[in-house]
């Protein structure tokens, strides 16, 4: 019997099909998945989840962390453009000024230099006038020189005798128009 009894239970097993499906069996598998799925929950839960959470929590950190350098050194770059900006606006006015001064000196020593000019010009003119004031007079003394001695001989060449007093009175009158 014992022989039918194992034979039976072998064919049994058999006839089942898959042991899994066996209704003999469902409360042993149930328990086991059970222990199983806990044992899994407790290492997931425990082991690999915080992990995983503290490589999140990480990223995050330094996500923000980068995000706040680079907000950072955009605020940064922006302020050394306004500096950029200002100083090239104050060292065109600086330019600017220097060239304003630099056109004003060049203007009052040209303006000195012409004062200059013009008074050698006049001082030279009023040399000039001078002298050419002395060769008029000295002309004019010349010329009635000539024109007493002229009329002398002319006065001698009729064979008049006229006083010298008489002809240059007459020369002097004629000379001053």
């Amino acid at each position: 019997m014992a022989d039918g009894t194992t034979e039976a239970a072998g064919h049994a097993a058999q006839s089942a099909g898959m042991p899994q499906l066996d209704f003999a069996t469902f409360s042993n598998q149930i328990f086991w998945l059970v222990v199983t799925l806990v044992v899994i929950y407790l290492i997931l839960s425990r082991v690999a989840l915080p992990r995983i959470g503290a490589v999140l929590a990480e990223r995050a950190g330094s996500i923000s962390n980068d995000l706040a350098a680079a907000e950072d050194f955009r605020a940064k770059a922006a302020q050394a453009e306004k500096a950029y900006e200002q100083a090239l606006t104050d060292a065109r006015a600086e330019a600017n000024r220097i060239v304003a001064a630099t056109r004003a000196g060049i203007q009052a020593d040209l303006a000195a230099e012409m004062a200059r000019a013009e008074a050698v010009i006049a001082a030279r003119s009023a040399e000039s006038e001078k002298a050419l004031a002395e060769i008029r007079d000295q002309a004019v003394a010349s010329v009635t020189t000539v024109a007493r001695d002229t009329a002398r001989e002319i006065v001698a060449a009729f064979g008049i005798t006229a006083d010298g007093e008489a002809i240059d009175a007459a020369v002097d009158a004629r000379v001053k128009g």
